[in-house]
């Protein structure tokens, strides 16, 4: 046998002991990923169905959430008392630094309002129009290139954001309006939430938004005895959120842990004092001519539920020994520094 052909049999064989090398490895490979318990790495069994199920995306706010640098010499919490709507916002913003403080040129602001129920102004139920316009002005002041008007009302979109003024009074301050569709909503993670650690979040609005305002009216809640401005982020949510109704005090904790505002406003406008959170009649309502602004939303709601709701001789909600135990606010009000200013 020649040399050559000596040598192209060595190769023969080598090539063939690579392949059968290659086959075994494969056949090994497959016989772990079929028969290696669910919880290893790579294996293919599924006994639940788990494992086949497409993993949704989810998206993150961001880890502080929305919120400016606290401030160790300005009030906590500015209350506005008055008859001219305007006067009372830029009053109780004031008290606590100007919005200035807060948005800067160049900035996308949302603001949530309580658009939940299909309601004119006067009943209570919503946020008054004349609230969102004095806000949306102030922002605009203050140089912010977009103002976003968003919420997802329990009702029909539509019909809540045109009944209860909200629609017409934010285009006209220059706001740009969101009304929730399908496509619209991510699933959005909330480390360490109860409920909701991932839920269907009303996500497009959000999107670039760098500040985030709330502005809710004060009123009676027949499941939680009072919705304000931390109940108020309910309105983000999407998919079956009526059944958080179980706990409902929880939800709202997680509510807080899930949007951490740049700041709050609490319409004390008016206060629905009894039958809500729909409302439906004039006698449930009551003059309250105080706007609250806060950069603490349990601080505001616990001022509104003892000064505007006058329920000062009740317990608390559970909601807010909830979100205190979360450090995600301060519900003694009255520890917090305080400026309180008459206007208009």
């Amino acid at each position: 046998m020649s040399t050559d052909e000596e040598q192209h049999r060595r190769e023969e064989r080598r090539r063939f002991l690579r392949q059968a090398g290659v086959v075994a490895g494969a056949a090994v490979g497959a016989g772990y990923v079929s028969l290696a318990p669910a919880r290893w790495p790579l294996s293919l069994r599924d006994p639940d169905g788990e494992r086949g199920k497409p993993r949704p995306v989810s998206i993150k706010l961001p880890p502080n959430g929305f919120a400016v640098a606290p401030s160790t010499v300005l009030p906590h919490l500015g209350i506005a008392r008055g008859t001219q709507v305007p006067a009372m916002v830029r009053g109780a913003v004031d008290a606590i630094g100007g919005i200035g403080r807060f948005v800067q040129r160049g900035d996308i602001v949302v603001i949530k309002p309580n658009v939940a129920f299909e309601r004119p102004a006067v009943l209570g139920a919503t946020t008054h129009p004349e609230v969102l316009t004095a806000l949306i002005h102030l922002v605009r002041e203050a140089g912010a290139a977009e103002v976003r008007v968003a919420d997802n009302p329990i009702e029909s979109p539509q019909s809540c954001f045109a009944r209860t003024g909200i629609q017409r009074a934010a285009v006209a301050a220059g706001a740009r309006v969101f009304l929730p569709s399908p496509g619209e909503f991510e699933t959005l993670n909330v480390p360490g939430a109860t409920w909701i650690e991932h839920w269907p979040f009303f996500w497009r609005p959000f999107q670039g938004a760098t500040k985030v305002i709330g502005v809710a009216p004060v009123k009676d809640h027949n499941l939680c005895r009072a919705s304000m401005t931390t109940k108020n982020w309910y309105g983000l949510l999407g998919g079956r959120r009526n059944q958080f109704h179980q706990d409902i005090h929880g939800i709202i904790a997680d509510l807080a842990l899930m949007l951490r505002p740049t700041f709050v406003l609490l319409d004390g406008s008016r206060v629905l004092f009894r039958s809500g959170p729909t409302g439906g009649s004039l006698s449930d309502v009551k003059v309250g001519q105080t706007i609250v602004a806060s950069t603490d939303s349990l601080a505001a709601d616990a001022y509104g539920w003892d000064h505007l709701l006058e329920r000062k001789s009740e317990p608390l909600p559970a909601y807010f020994a909830k979100s205190a135990a979360r450090k995600l606010g301060d519900p003694n009000w009255s520890a917090h520094s305080i400026k309180e200013v008459q206007v208009g």
